[in-house]
């Protein structure tokens, strides 16, 4: 059996719902297998100690804090019992390395955080003699902290801020953040002073309940444009179908215009002598008419086009129009980015914190230029550290693929059903419980087909930037078109992905045979597909913008008591990052109905006719669409002919798909 090709059946036969059989086992199998290796790297990674080393912290000679430790080859202060000593120190907190995200300062353990300040070495001297927390290395002794010949590199920097541990991790962290100005320039480049930045914060904090409140009214709204699209659909549609032929002929008029004011004013200047800003003037009348014929031409395609496929645009909009139907009905789908969203961060969490564990693992070694100790990865850890991050990929993949199985099943579920009053209580639970029974082996596939585009994207991507100001300009930009051509191919496969997922709820058919037939399916309708993906998408993006915008505008009302204008922009600014966030992942969801509902139709409309036996199973208001373009059909025989797929008979059994 081979992937996309076989010879054990000359023709599809699709029996919506009827037999539903396991998919892709051994996908299943391989996938479990991996996740069982990353259960394994966790393990790993906590039993060797590396779990204590990031939670409770080390010294820079190798010694976890809070507990007895054993002695590290060639390190002389390592080796020592601190078990009194639960607290990081570092000597300066401040020196920040923000290219290696990491604290370019020696650390000690401590029994206690400097919770004063310390202006001099004498105040460093009493705060360790009253409190018992040696503030320098642990090879000068208390009594010489005013005057050893090495207290500037191995004593904390004066003045010693307060600050306080950190819950869990065990670090003392400075209480006055201007500590950190130099880390939050990198970032908040427009910050000029610390009061702004001061007083932008305090209104973050002053407006956090207006913040909360604006990002539930964000939900709000994207649920009800998920129920409320079908009745505005139309209008949108047509309102950007307006506005598109409105700008293309009124862009071509300007252009025709400006070109016969420019060639008369150049026709009353001949007769003089040409001048420099006569021949000027000659190029531009040559370039207007250029730009006003490419405009002509683009106007009459443009036209055309819409013409031809304004019965396509019907369709869309008929789509939508019965997806806002599937919402009322399934309310439960409005649910799915919340679990999807949920099973994301806690699988990138515990794939964050295994990480964490890793990079604490490996074996000490010793700098040469300082002599202070770090755990650096190497030998078998690499591996290890690669084979996770392609579980980062994959189970990611395989979360966004199991919400897109999900709500295929439920909409093919839906659309198949011919009495709707016969649905499972829960369709979305019954298409969950499918996919974990039947289809998981299908999901994986799928999964591991994106990965595999994703992870020499992700390479070439991070090489890319490796290059930035270097003078290969030549292989960075071979390296971005590379790049581009992955991400495109990427998205196509997503697609593909997408329709043979509702392929597979339909017939419970293989990725690879399930892929082939929706593969044939939508090169038989390229014209409609085309047309859902671009008038829908921008439906979608109108819709987006809604939402941001409503969500915007009570923002500035509700913000309006602070006269401060300058505390506005990042509150604003976070309530619109959310509200565009939670707008594309009820609206994706939306998205993906449209897509699912328009396989189902084409299936449908392939494969049945109406005639007794070959009953439809589409909405009625896809079916007044369908008998709607049957008697165009009849009216203008030529245009149909041009319009095959939409107007020819239902009764021919369709291509073969073997």
């Amino acid at each position: 059996m081979g992937c996309c090709g076989s010879s054990e059946q000359k023709q599809r036969e699709w029996k919506p719902l009827e037999d539903r059989s396991c998919t892709d086992i051994p996908w299943l199998i391989i996938f479990a297998l991996f996740c069982i290796g990353m259960a394994c790297i966790a393990g790993f990674s906590i039993s060797t100690g590396a779990a204590s080393r990031l939670i409770s912290g080390y010294d820079s000679y190798g010694n976890t804090c809070g507990q007895k430790n054993s002695k590290i080859e060639g390190v002389e202060l390592s080796g020592r019992d601190q078990t009194d000593n639960k607290y990081v120190f570092f000597l300066d907190p401040c020196n920040i390395d923000i290219l290696n995200r990491k604290i370019k300062s020696m650390a000690l353990c401590v029994s206690r955080c400097p919770d004063i300040e310390l202006k001099t070495y004498t105040d460093v001297k009493k705060f360790a003699l009253q409190n018992g927390s040696e503030l320098c290395s642990y090879d000068i002794p208390v009594s010489k902290y005013p005057s050893h010949g090495e207290r500037s590199k191995k004593c904390p920097k004066l003045p010693v801020p307060p600050s306080n541990s950190l819950p869990v991790f065990h670090r003392c962290t400075p209480v006055d953040i201007s500590c950190y100005a130099q880390f939050a320039e990198a970032f908040v480049t427009f910050v000029s002073d610390n009061s702004m930045l001061h007083r932008v914060i305090a209104g973050v904090m002053a407006s956090k309940e207006i913040i909360m409140g604006l990002c539930v009214l964000a939900l709000v709204l994207s649920i009800i444009l998920m129920v409320v699209i079908r009745y505005i659909s139309v209008v949108l549609v047509w309102i950007l179908t307006a506005l598109v032929v409105l700008g293309s002929i009124g862009g071509t008029g300007v252009l025709w215009w400006l070109y016969v004011d420019h060639r008369t004013n150049l026709t009353d200047q001949t007769g003089t002598s040409p001048t420099p800003q006569q021949q000027v003037a000659t190029d531009n009348v040559q370039a207007l008419l250029v730009y006003a014929i490419f405009a002509t031409v683009f106007t009459v395609i443009l036209l055309l086009l819409l013409f031809f496929m304004r019965k396509r645009v019907a369709l869309t909009i008929t789509l939508f129009h019965v997806a806002g139907k599937v919402f009322t009905h399934l309310p439960l789908l409005a649910l799915q980015p919340f679990w999807t969203f949920l099973s994301l961060m806690l699988f990138w969490v515990s794939w964050l914190g295994v990480l964490l564990f890793l990079g604490t693992a490996g074996s000490p070694v010793q700098s040469e230029e300082a002599g202070l100790v770090e755990y650096r990865i190497s030998g078998p850890l690499q591996y290890m550290v690669w084979y996770h991050a392609v579980g980062l990929i994959w189970i990611s993949q395989f979360i966004l693929a199991c919400q897109q199985m999900t709500v295929a099943g439920a909409v093919v579920t839906y659309y198949f059903t011919r009495n709707k009053s016969e649905l499972p209580m829960t369709p979305i639970v019954s298409s969950m419980l499918c996919l974990t029974r039947y289809h998981l082996g299908t999901v994986a596939k799928g999964s591991f087909i994106i990965t595999l585009v994703e992870i020499p994207r992700l390479i070439l991507t991070y090489i890319h930037n490796q290059l930035k100001g270097k003078e290969n300009a030549c292989a960075r930009c071979m390296l971005k078109s590379c790049i581009c051509c992955l991400w495109c191919l990427k998205k196509c496969l997503m697609y593909l992905n997408q329709n043979a997922y509702t392929a597979t709820a339909i017939n419970s058919t293989s990725f690879c045979t399930s892929a082939r037939d929706a593969f044939v399916i939508l090169v038989e309708n390229a014209l409609r597909v085309a047309t859902i993906n671009t008038v829908g998408d921008f439906v979608l993006f109108l819709g987006k913008v809604l939402i941001v915008s409503c969500t915007a505008f009570v923002g500035v009302l509700s913000l309006n008591y602070q006269r401060d204008y300058t505390v506005w922009v990042l509150p604003l600014l976070i309530v619109c990052l959310f509200s565009w966030l939670v707008a594309h992942c009820f609206l994706s969801v939306f998205e993906i109905v449209v897509d699912v509902l328009f396989l189902c139709f084409a299936v449908d409309t392939k494969h049945n006719d109406g005639s007794p036996g070959r009953e439809f199973y589409m909405d009625k208001a896809l079916m007044e669409f369908v008998e709607n373009s049957k008697n165009m059909a009849g009216r203008d025989r030529p245009e149909a002919d041009g319009d095959g797929a939409e107007m020819k008979s239902m009764t021919h059994g369709g291509g073969t798909f073997a």
